[in-house]
């Protein structure tokens, strides 16, 4: 039951960009505080708090341009080379397209 609310916490919490107890990348949606240097780089060598430092360095996007659909696989193979389960890694890509990164302009 513990782990079912902790799941349901996450799920809620991944898309609320904004909300300071969880801060997600706009780009994969990775919690900010899990990103080992804190954010990405922006080009002047400062520090991006809206991207993570795995998806954002030296102000370009690691990768270059993709679509959505082609990063949600990318992210989908690391979360399971990773050892996430394949159920956690759809779950925690789905929803990718609400991001800023994605989202129709």
């Amino acid at each position: 039951m513990a782990k079912t609310i902790l799941y349901k916490q996450l799920f809620i919490g991944l898309f609320k960009t904004g909300s300071k107890a969880m801060q997600m990348c706009q780009s994969c949606g990775m919690p900010m505080n899990k990103d080992p240097k804190g954010g990405g780089t922006n080009a002047d060598g400062g520090k991006n708090v809206k991207y993570c430092s795995y998806c954002y360095q030296n102000g370009a996007f690691v990768g270059g341009e993709t679509t959505v659909e082609e990063f949600q696989e990318f992210c989908r193979k690391k979360m399971l080379e990773n050892g996430t389960s394949k159920f956690f890694a759809w779950l925690f890509t789905r929803g990718m397209k609400r991001l800023e990164r994605w989202k129709k302009k």
